[in-house]
């Protein structure tokens, strides 16, 4: 389970700390096609992380919601992105006044007007929920959001009433640390979420109360909560018979099943992946659930680790997909696993693949990946994207980086056809065709005007990894010139690397290096001198301009 937890630390350090990578992921948009938008009295305009890990579509509406390193963001009308403000003073159970919580956003649900966003942060290393906020009424011009606090329970809490019938025994959650929520689905009445530590928990609508919910031991292939024969008394209780819900590893008397990270709701059933297996659950008549429970190496599944679940109904069929990674048996891999018939039978795609999220719509699946963008039509065959680059003439810009955190298609009438959006650790882009041929890319704001390279200082060893190489990017200012001339001196003014750079090939994309001199050998750890030469208005010479980067491999 060692490596479960590593891997989650790295994936919510990159998401979430922000001021470790300021330069990184605070790049510039692309200006000349994203306009801004008027700025409210708990909103700015643009982005503020480039670190896109969630994309939530708002009804028949334009409305895209993002979830970013730096916060919640909305992309109202193709054009126009705005960030909501935070604040550190808000109080349980009440109105935000429009402001959320300061951390990344961990999750989103979506489902008709009700918007649900799940926030967290980064504190001495250790991932932490920073609470939740709602809104029943989205769609509106002033929504009102209520916060809550990150759900935790009563240190005397060790037993909890379930599902109409008994009650629950299991270890209270008391802290936010590990309490993230990565997930959450809204279905029957409540809203699922998924915290690792905190486990599976719903919010019911009606009343906005919060409860815990159990699912199978490590050992169970079923749990039956909906049946009296299921408890026992126990001083003058109705207690669940053989069952203690405990997040803590079995080693200390735990189960990985009791660490929930992702969550799916519709009619009457749930799927919850956690770190061994998945679940699948279907709605009592009183809120009570019934389980079963596929782990590997019982199943076929890739991994035990699910990280995230998606439903495709398509010609009838009903088809559940999970990005699955490896845990704890060393026969494990990452990939995706996926079910025709309500898990009786699982299969395997993409082996070897790390999976962050799989996203199904009509007779196409999506998974958004370290290594890019897969889309299949039939679960085994798949293809991989190319990061996305707008290819258009003097406009060409690229994501400079493989790794796909987020994917969703979109169909609604707005676009006039169906369009992709993909987030990125290095923005946000949409796709007018589901091939990727040409992106719109959506960048953080910084200043428009100044010229700069980031991230500065610049490792070509993990900045921007990209085919293999890791690039610095060069912001340039208002630009004219069709072609753009960079010489790279060393601190003694030796020169070490020379290019001419076609902005009117559609291959060129962003205007970058690798850090390698050239003969194709990385330059040493030093300051360098950029010479950048081109024209900042059509009736102007190009002149050179100069920067200063430091390299540290």
């Amino acid at each position: 389970m060692k490596q479960i937890f590593t891997s989650l630390i790295l994936f919510i350090s990159v998401l979430l700390s922000q001021a470790i990578t300021t330069e990184k992921f605070m790049l510039p948009r692309d200006y000349t096609r994203l306009k801004t938008t008027v700025v409210t009295d708990t909103s700015q305009p643009g982005l503020l992380s480039n670190v896109i890990s969630e994309i939530r579509l708002q009804g028949d509406t334009s409305w895209v919601w993002l979830g970013t390193g730096r916060g919640l963001s909305r992309v109202k009308d193709s054009l126009n992105i705005e960030t909501f403000f935070t604040s550190s003073d808000l109080t349980n159970e009440s109105s935000t006044a429009g402001y959320f919580p300061v951390g990344g956003v961990s999750a989103i649900a979506v489902k008709g007007d009700t918007v649900f966003v799940a926030f967290a942060s980064s504190e001495n290393d250790f991932p932490i929920g920073k609470g939740v906020v709602y809104t029943a009424n989205s769609a509106t011009e002033n929504p009102v959001w209520i916060y809550y606090d990150q759900p935790l329970d009563g240190a005397d809490a060790e037993t909890f009433p379930w599902g109409g019938i008994g009650f629950v025994e299991g270890l209270p959650i008391t802290v936010a640390q590990y309490n993230v929520t990565y997930d959450a689905s809204i279905g029957n009445g409540y809203v699922w979420i998924t915290s690792w530590a905190g486990g599976l928990r719903r919010y019911k609508i009606s009343d906005g109360s919060w409860e815990r919910v159990p699912v199978p031991q490590d050992d169970q292939l079923t749990l039956i909560t909906c049946a009296d024969s299921s408890y026992e008394m126990v001083d003058g209780k109705k207690i669940l018979k053989n069952y203690y819900l405990n997040p803590r590893d079995p080693i200390d008397g735990g189960n990985h099943n009791h660490k929930a990270f992702s969550v799916l709701s519709y009619n009457d059933t749930i799927w919850v992946g956690t770190a061994n297996g998945i679940n699948r659950g279907i709605f009592g008549s009183q809120g009570c659930i019934d389980w079963h429970h596929y782990a590997y190496p019982f199943e076929n599944l890739t991994g035990n680790f699910v990280v995230s679940i998606a439903r495709q109904y398509w010609n009838g069929q009903r088809i559940i997909w999970a990005a699955t990674m490896n845990a704890d048996d060393p026969t494990e891999q990452r990939g995706v696993s996926y079910t025709l018939n309500d898990g009786d039978t699982w299969y395997t795609a993409l082996e070897g693949e790390r999976v962050y999220n799989v996203h199904a719509q009509d007779s196409l699946v999506f998974a958004a990946s370290a290594k890019g963008l897969w889309k299949s039509k039939d679960g085994q065959n798949w293809a991989l994207f190319k990061p996305a680059k707008n290819v258009t003439p003097l406009e060409g810009d690229e994501t400079i980086s493989s790794e796909v955190y987020s994917v969703m298609l979109d169909e609604r009438a707005y676009y006039n056809g169906p369009v992709l959006w993909i987030g990125t650790g290095d923005g946000v882009a949409r796709s007018a065709d589901l091939d990727g041929s040409n992106w719109e890319i959506y960048r953080a704001d910084y200043d428009p005007e100044k010229i700069y390279a980031y991230p500065n200082p610049f490792s070509p060893n993990s900045h921007n990894l990209l085919d293999g190489n890791g690039y610095v990017r060069f912001h340039l200012g208002n630009v004219a010139s069709p072609d753009v001339e960079m010489a790279v001196y060393n601190f003694a003014m030796e020169n070490v690397y020379n290019v001419t750079l076609d902005r009117q090939n559609p291959e060129t994309g962003a205007i970058k290096w690798n850090g390698k001199d050239s003969n194709g050998r990385l330059v040493d750890n030093g300051v360098y001198f950029i010479k950048l030469k081109y024209s900042q208005n059509l009736n102007a010479s190009p002149s050179n301009h100069w920067l200063k980067l430091i390299v540290v491999k």
